[in-house]
């Protein structure tokens, strides 16, 4: 007979209603597709309010690495991944760390799906990819590095907008003073670095990925950061990329409505995103990292591992 732990254990595996919708479309994914599949999503959306007031980190952070092991664990590997995102985006080095993770699981053998939206370190995620879906309502975003909630090509052209018009009139040194002073010594080689460094890993990824065996593969990866890696081009890094406007770009893109007529794939994977925001939405949870088989790491109150 049970005991009370074996119960509790029981109910805990077994999970709320809500992750039991959640594993059906997942499951109903990997059936139509033969793929693993892991969803990332944030409730940035949602709960904006615990990200400000609560100081609760919802973008793309170390701590994440934890729920991809976890995701990861037990899968067969050589299936690939499909890789669901759904985030405001993060840090450069989390990112960075989550890519080489990624690829040491499953290589390049990994696409990236967004149902809705995926901004900055997301678009580098997806864009580490071999190739990525999207549908016409889906939106990826710049890359241009953010330093303290400002982008860091912003602050670079401000600054040598000052040397240009110092050099050339003298008198305006007083004029730019008191907004030079808010800048710390190191802050314009923080930005400059910040900017080589996405912009330089965003190009071997989709070197060695995305266009890999492309004669062209440099000249694209290159035409791709001019835009999305420039704040002077895209103007604002809330700036939303559309279905049509990334496939001019270049970018190895596919419409989730053409693979729906192939593949029978748009419900399924619009059914797990509706889900999963109605998740964050209405139970405590502000991030989920989960895989086909209800294997997740979701980040609440305090992260906790269901096991499917």
């Amino acid at each position: 007979m049970p005991n009370w732990r074996d119960i509790l254990a029981e109910v805990k595996a077994v999970g709320s209603t809500h992750d039991l919708i959640r594993r059906k479309y997942l499951k109903e994914l990997h059936t139509k597709t033969g793929r693993n599949v892991i969803v990332y999503y944030s409730g940035w959306l949602q709960k904006a309010d615990l990200q400000r007031k609560g100081g609760i980190d919802m973008g793309l952070n170390d701590s994440d690495k934890n729920g991809f092991m976890a995701a990861i664990h037990g899968l067969d590997r050589s299936k690939g991944l499909d890789l669901i995102l759904h985030t405001p985006g993060g840090g450069i080095a989390a990112t960075e760390s989550l890519v080489d993770y990624l690829r040491s699981m499953f290589g390049t053998n990994i696409r990236a799906i967004v149902p809705q939206i995926a901004m900055s370190a997301g678009t580098m995620i997806a864009l580490s990819c071999k190739e990525i879906i999207m549908g016409k309502h889906s939106s990826l975003g710049p890359i241009d590095p953010q330093i303290g909630g400002l982008a860091a090509h912003a602050i670079i052209e401000e600054f040598e907008k000052a040397k240009d018009d110092i050099s050339k009139n003298s008198a305006l040194a007083n004029l730019w003073h008191p907004i030079l002073q808010k800048y710390s010594p190191t802050l314009i080689g923080e930005c400059e670095k910040a900017s080589s460094w996405s912009s330089e890993i965003v190009k071997e990824w989709l070197t060695s990925n995305m266009f890999n065996g492309e004669q062209e593969a440099a000249t694209k990866a290159s035409k791709i950061i001019a835009e999305l890696g420039s704040h002077g081009v895209t103007k604002s890094h809330d700036r939303h990329y559309s279905l049509k406007r990334i496939k001019e770009l270049g970018i190895n893109v596919k419409e989730l409505e053409e693979l729906d007529r192939e593949k029978n794939l748009q419900d399924a994977v619009l059914s797990i995103h509706h889900v999963c925001i109605q998740t964050l939405a209405e139970t405590q949870a502000f991030k989920i990292i989960e895989n086909h088989d209800g294997i997740a790491f979701i980040q609440g109150a305090s992260p906790v591992i269901i096991q499917g």
